[in-house]
């Protein structure tokens, strides 16, 4: 059965802005707090403007490319996650994504070589488990 489209674009949407805690918790214990992290998540979103020529890093380009990225695996999720037992194979989904993003073509880019692996694998991990319970929510109908 496919999934609701309005499902779809709301968990994508939930898992973009909530898979970033992993790195931010890691961040708050590990740069000094809320400055540190605030200061990391915002380098980290620059970081991925360097994915897109001419490969600087920004803030505006960050968001964009992170925006698209979210899309496509959001998109990925809700063709190939089983309904049943979602969010444990939206973790192992969303870890395998990590090891292609971050962990495979990440490396070929030094911004994102520079951040710590493991935070950026839990992020990872993080999306497919927010977008699997978010998209699956006990297939309430909605209103």
């Amino acid at each position: 059965m496919a999934r609701d489209r309005r499902s779809v674009i709301e968990a994508t949407a939930a898992a973009a802005v909530l898979s970033g805690a992993p790195s931010t918790l890691h961040a708050l214990r590990t740069e000094g707090g809320v400055r540190g992290a605030g200061t990391y998540v915002l380098e980290a979103t620059r970081a991925i403007g360097t994915l897109v020529p001419p490969g600087r890093p920004g803030l505006a380009r960050g968001v964009t490319i992170h925006l698209a990225i979210s899309a496509a695996c959001g998109e990925l999720l809700a063709r190939t996650l089983p309904e049943r037992r979602s969010a444990a194979w939206g973790a192992a989904a969303g870890l395998a994504i990590g090891v292609v993003n971050v962990g495979l073509v990440g490396r070929c880019f030094p911004a994102i070589r520079a951040l710590a692996l493991g935070p950026q694998l839990a992020d990872h991990l993080a999306f497919g488990v927010v977008f699997a319970v978010v998209v699956d929510r006990g297939g309430q109908p909605r209103g």
